[in-house]
């Protein structure tokens, strides 16, 4: 899209500023002192710009690269510019374009020289017209051309520092490719593996099996997926090296997270969270680096009694969670998100609200085979472990989805 912008402007924005400079021209000949002998200059130069945008429109591919043909271009719209601005200052509108075009359309080696030129033409408008008048109207000129130089080389820095940003962030998303598309060919791998061994089990086995495994990946690798991508998009986007280093850090941490996940998965051992940690513990830690990532308000909120669950039990709201918040961050497009855990006599509730966009449950599109299964997936956990699962939501006023499963002791 930007790109596109660009182009449009490359090609229609030398009309464009041509005329509004003749424009201010018109208007202001008089007070300048134009007489008629420069305005037949003047008239001249602009028909000679005119054909020469037409020129170099019709032969220009869509992409320029730096050409014999295109340094003849600018070095001669720069000189039609620069003399019509020694007529009437006001035609600098046009000259403004030679900042815009240099590294489009001059080598490298010609860069400097052609914004160089655009200075000296930009400079001499600023300073009241060419060429300067007495020794004061020099001194002007002179402060006015090194503001020009200095604005030009900052700006220049700053391209360059996001060029350079813009190529660490293509890197890194291609190792990332280089990174998903082994991990894909090894999943392929264990998953040919797997069905090998699934031929021999029930049907009804076989499927339950599927599922279980389709969930896991989608609720480990898919999610941790998504945010690695939402950090790179913000250091793609960053205007701070320090940002940009943080997000970095970040979306690497997640693909490491989501790496153990992707194990853990594959040998059916609980989620990474609850190795170390009780299930609240856990869910604490999910929900606060998910607010620190998405930016969004998040709060989490335990009742009763807590005790050790069954790990099946646990792992079954963790993921629910995980899957909630993935949603949220998605789809909600919510300021606020409350967490709340219920320690209840014999039965454990977890609800889960947000204050976004809302939506008719009714209306619900089945589940695509391109991606998540969403609320279905998180019902098939509670049901899977003899639970039950209801969303509760309307159009604008949010979303709160309730889990209750049994509470089962560990051990």
């Amino acid at each position: 899209m930007i790109e596109q912008r660009w182009g449009l402007f490359h090609r229609w924005g030398p009309y464009v500023l041509l005329g509004f400079g003749l424009l201010m021209a018109v208007a202001t000949g008089g007070v300048v002192g134009m007489d008629r002998g420069d305005w037949y200059v003047a008239g001249t130069l602009v028909a000679a710009g005119l054909v020469l945008q037409l020129g170099w429109g019709a032969l220009a591919p869509a992409r320029p690269e730096p050409t014999p043909a295109s340094v003849v271009y600018y070095l001669l719209r720069w000189a039609i510019a620069f003399v019509l601005t020694w007529l009437n200052p006001f035609f600098a509108f046009y000259a403004v374009v030679g900042y815009f075009g240099a590294e489009r359309l001059l080598p490298p080696r010609l860069v400097k020289l052609g914004l160089l030129l655009t200075a000296v033409t930009m400079s001499g408008s600023q300073s009241g017209g060419l060429p300067p008048d007495g020794e004061l109207g020099w001194v002007v000129f002179g402060g006015l051309f090194a503001v020009n130089v200095a604005l030009l080389m900052v700006f220049a820095h700053l391209a360059a520092q996001e060029e350079q940003r813009a190529l660490d962030a293509a890197a890194t998303i291609l190792e990332l490719e280089r990174t998903n598309n082994a991990l894909q060919q090894a999943m392929d791998e264990n998953a040919a593996l797997h069905a090998q061994l699934l031929v021999q089990a029930r049907e009804a086995g076989v499927a339950d099996e599927r599922r279980r495994l389709a969930a896991e990946i989608h609720d480990t690798i898919a999610q941790g997926l998504t945010g690695i991508i939402a950090q790179l998009q913000v250091v793609a986007n960053a205007g701070d090296e320090g940002l940009a280093c943080e997000h970095l850090g970040r979306a690497a941490d997640l693909a490491r997270h989501s790496l153990g996940e992707a194990r853990r998965s594959v040998h059916n051992l609980s989620p990474t969270a609850l190795e170390h940690d009780a299930l609240p513990e856990a869910l604490k830690k999910t929900v606060t680096e998910w607010s620190e990532r998405t930016g969004v308000r998040a709060e989490f909120t335990v009742t009763g009694t807590a005790e050790p669950l069954h790990e099946e039990i646990e792992a079954t709201l963790l993921r629910i969670v995980q899957e909630a918040l993935s949603n949220a961050s998605r789809h909600a497009a919510a300021t606020r998100l409350g967490v709340t855990l219920s320690y209840m006599d014999g039965e454990v509730a977890l609800d889960v609200r947000d204050d976004g966009r809302g939506f008719d449950p009714l209306a619900l599109v089945q589940r695509s085979g391109s991606g998540g299964f969403g609320l279905d997936g998180m019902r098939a956990r509670a049901e899977r472990v003899a639970g039950s699962f209801t969303v509760e939501s309307e159009p604008g006023q949010g979303t709160a989805l309730s889990a209750r499963v049994p509470l089962v002791r560990h051990g």
